[in-house]
């Protein structure tokens, strides 16, 4: 299973998820990926802030010429995460518009937010950013 970020013409942003690229591209090709917002076809692929794509988890655990695989970049987020930011839960939007004005002290914080949230915080111009994170068992 794929999973893409799509945008609409009018600049909705979405979540599309498929067997393959070909699925996307034929459904694309017949008009059948439309926005949930405004209902319009014809989304386009933007840029993913994190894409992983396995079919073996213990070939992707295995370390390919040096290189860092995508399991173990997925791993270190994490450790990074818990590490160097508060989880502030689903109060995160409450708790960035606060820093944002100055009534608690700046911090790297993460949490959830709904899409009205996001979309206030950025009416505000409350600087942040969306990372999907995947739980690991350990």
């Amino acid at each position: 299973m794929i999973i893409y970020d799509l945008k609409c013409k009018k600049n909705h942003e979405f979540e599309g998820w498929f067997k393959d690229s070909a699925a996307f591209e034929q459904q694309k090709d017949l008009n059948l990926i439309t926005c949930p917002v405004c209902g319009e076809a014809g989304a386009e692929m933007v840029p993913s802030t994190l894409a992983i794509l396995g079919r073996d988890l213990k070939a992707s655990e295995k370390k390919q010429n040096g290189a860092l695989t995508p399991m173990k970049a997925v791993q270190r987020l994490n450790e990074f995460l818990e590490k160097n930011f508060d989880d502030v839960g689903d109060a995160f939007s409450e708790v960035a518009m606060k820093i944002h004005d100055g009534e608690e002290e700046a911090r790297n914080i993460k949490g959830t937010t709904t899409r009205q949230e996001e979309e206030l915080l950025r009416e505000k111009g409350v600087p942040f950013f969306k990372i999907p994170v995947m739980k690991l068992d350990s």
